[in-house]
């Protein structure tokens, strides 16, 4: 496979394809693709050229995926946004990505409100009774339409990243990119038509929608696509549509864990659990496996690799807990400040390179000189790599939070906080904590009069819920370095103390 177009395969036509459950639609793999090919020519007709990015503001369902695939075989490229964004910032996101065209839900919506600001034409999904995705055009557009096809190299997915700096950074994708990690988690897992996945991630970040959904459809299994995550129903959906395995971040797994008796979770109902995008606790590793009767698999993905990068091996290969198993089609290796390659168990800056690693972030060359070294993209990460070949991650260079799997910047928010008339200093900070793995905490320094309800409450304005500081300590000074400089990680430490 060497473009997305290869999805929905005729090889599989009459197999399930898309469940979407509680009374939604059921699709064959023939009845997607007739939708997705549908829907392609309509954004071609309505002005969409190769290489216009689209943004798609959209929850998880029928809805999303069709239009994400119909915009990439349209060689557009697809731009998904976090539904749960601030007006204020779809804005940056959608400017950022140079975004010619946004699809977004029926009714008011705040991405509706940036595009109009930003003059980009709104299409409008929706799906109807018989279970079929409509999309309403921009009044009086028109165009013809090209039969050209995507080619490898079209770049397809365009998302941002969270760095150290305040402003996030434009990932491009190419279609080879993307199906070259599908076929790496595909192989991992021996995925079949014959598995069944429960998609709990939300498919505007890779993970849901590569490490689960795409790879899914990509070997001819059927996914089941719930609106959002609800441990209620997890099991109940897991019995009747037959699911054998899912993927989710580590505060996932705890929750169904927390609520399995309540909730009648049986055991040995599923092949394997996938855990990727925040370190899994071995003691939680265990646990999931004692109580679920499966094999947990621990991967390594990001962004800027297409996903996966690395995974611990299905039974009867070695399953390491702490550890994120090895390189699955990519290489990896640990470099250190110099870019120099370390030897077997030395710490340092785990590296990649593969046909799956972006070609380098969106009009940004400051980052590419500093994220490439001699053809291999530094991620970040430290770790070290066994006498195995197993790599294990022992921390982040970079000063990102992990909540919960969502990369948040700290720099981010600090400038939101500083907007704030009132606000003189303000640092940003990730604690640990039992459910999301690490929480948002700030230290700020007043010049007038403000409380810290009222503090966080200009965050929300500002910030989607998930980056807003759970606390906030106010204080007269913030802890300094002899030369006067603020250190987020000695001002975390003061505050956490």
């Amino acid at each position: 496979m060497s473009t997305l177009t290869e999805l929905l395969s005729p090889d599989y036509a009459n197999q399930t394809a898309i469940v979407i459950p509680d009374g939604g639609p059921t699709l064959t793999y023939a009845e997607s693709r007739t939708q997705v090919a549908a829907l392609a020519e309509m954004l071609k007709r309505g002005g969409i050229r190769a290489g216009d990015p689209v943004s798609i503001v959209l929850p998880n369902g029928l809805e999303f995926l069709t239009t994400f695939l119909a915009v990439t075989w349209a060689r557009g490229i697809a731009a998904p946004l976090n539904p749960a964004y601030t007006a204020e910032e779809f804005q940056f996101y959608m400017e950022d990505a140079e975004a010619r065209a946004v699809i977004v839900p029926p009714g008011a919506h705040p991405a509706r409100e940036a595009a109009a600001t930003l003059n980009v034409p709104v299409w409008e999904a929706h799906l109807d009774a018989k279970g079929l995705v409509g999309l309403e055009p921009p009044s009086g557009t028109s165009a013809s339409v090209s039969d050209d096809a995507p080619q490898a190299d079209d770049v397809a997915l365009f998302l941002h990243t969270s760095g150290t700096t305040s402003r996030p950074k434009g990932v491009p994708l190419t279609h080879g990119n993307l199906t070259t990690s599908l076929g790496n988690i595909v192989n991992t897992y021996e995925l079949t038509p014959e598995h069944v996945s429960l998609i709990v991630m939300p498919l505007f970040h890779v993970h849901g929608l590569l490490g689960a959904t795409l790879s899914t459809l990509s070997s001819g299994g059927t996914v089941v696509i719930p609106p959002r995550f609800s441990a209620s129903s997890f099991w109940q959906q897991v019995t009747e549509h037959r699911v054998n395995w899912y993927s989710a971040v580590p505060t996932i797994h705890q929750i169904l864990l927390a609520r399995d008796d309540d909730d009648g979770a049986p055991n040995g109902a599923l092949r394997f659990i996938r855990s990727c995008s925040a370190a899994l606790a071995p003691a939680v590793l265990s646990q999931l496996e004692d109580r679920f009767g499966a094999p947990v698999l621990e991967a390594y993905g990001m962004t800027e690799a297409s996903h996966q990068m690395s995974s611990n091996p299905l039974p009867p290969g070695v399953r390491k807990p702490g550890a994120v198993g090895m390189g699955t089609g990519v290489d990896i290796t640990i470099l250190d400040e110099e870019g120099a390659e370390l030897p077997e168990g030395m710490r340092g800056e785990v590296s990649i390179r593969g046909r799956n690693v972006t070609k380098g972030y969106h009009n940004n060359p400051e980052a590419n000189a500093a994220a490439f070294t001699k053809g291999w993209f530094r991620t970040g990460d430290q770790g070290f790599i066994d006498s195995d070949n197993y790599l294990t991650l022992t921390g982040r260079l970079k000063e990102l939070i992990n909540r919960g799997g969502e990369k948040i910047s700290p720099l981010e928010v600090d400038a939101v906080m500083l907007e704030h008339p009132d606000v003189a200093e303000a640092v940003c900070f990730g604690v640990p904590d039992e459910k999301y793995g690490e929480e948002v905490h700030a230290a700020v320094v007043l010049k007038g009069e403000v409380s810290e309800e009222a503090l966080i409450a200009f965050c929300h304005d500002h910030l989607a819920d998930f980056k807003t500081p759970k606390k906030l300590y106010i204080a007269d000074t913030l802890p300094r370095t002899a030369t006067g400089k603020i250190q987020r990680r000695h001002v975390a430490a003061h505050f956490r103390e």
